[in-house]
């Protein structure tokens, strides 16, 4: 089950049969891991992604993304004085580069890696190569909006899209929950909230793509 701090098979042994009934393009897990964390804890969820990746590698139609999140234990966030913030921009990162590079060595191999945004293009090489090592060059990025405001969204974009190896972006709630608001509420019709969750979605788009045109220049 995605979205819990500890990975789980939602229909334990029979989760292939569920993936097969349904054969989606993708297969997307949701992992919370911190390599500095519960040692323990890493681990078990690396034997359950790890057969996971074996089975989707072994036959499968569907192929495997990895929604990597890297969440801040008590320690780390005391160093910062609980500055998230901080967190995000000095921490995260090295982190992130260290949680991909266990998981491969635990046998986890996702087709793409779905990753929370950095704001320093630097750091989004450093995941790039960590991905991409020995020989999975393959492999690809996209970067997740994580429910940030337009501003920061936008940047986060906008820097990964100049970085070889991220080929796209997943975002949700930026860009459908005040329509979505709005209709539930009764302010707009179902059609104009529609248009709207269209629109946002293409103007997110042509961020990404201009971003990335401009630095492939």
């Amino acid at each position: 089950m995605s979205g819990q701090d500890e990975f789980q098979f939602e229909f334990g042994e029979d989760f292939a049969e569920h993936i097969e009934a349904f054969h989606p393009t993708f297969c997307r897990v949701l992992v919370r891991y911190n390599p500095e964390g519960e040692a323990a804890l890493n681990r078990r969820q690396s034997a359950r992604l790890q057969r996971l990746s074996d089975y989707l590698h072994g036959g499968s139609r569907s192929l495997f993304m990895f929604e990597l999140l890297v969440p801040p234990d008590k320690a780390q966030l005391a160093k910062l004085k609980g500055d998230k913030k901080a967190f995000d921009l000095e921490v995260r990162p090295r982190l992130m580069v260290q949680a991909i590079e266990q998981l491969q060595e635990a046998g986890v191999e996702p087709d793409v890696w779905k990753i929370e945004g950095l704001d320093r293009r630097l750091d989004c090489e450093k995941v790039v190569a960590g991905v991409h090592r020995a020989g999975r060059d393959r492999v690809g990025c996209i970067v997740l909006g994580r429910g940030e405001d337009d501003q920061k969204v936008s940047e986060w974009l906008t820097t990964a899209a100049g970085v070889p190896g991220f080929i796209g972006f997943a975002v949700g709630r930026t860009v459908f929950w005040d329509p979505l608001v709005n209709w539930r509420n009764k302010k707009t019709t179902r059609e104009a909230a529609a248009a709207e969750i269209a629109r946002r979605y293409g103007e997110v788009a042509g961020l990404f793509e201009r971003a990335h045109v401009a630095h492939a220049a």
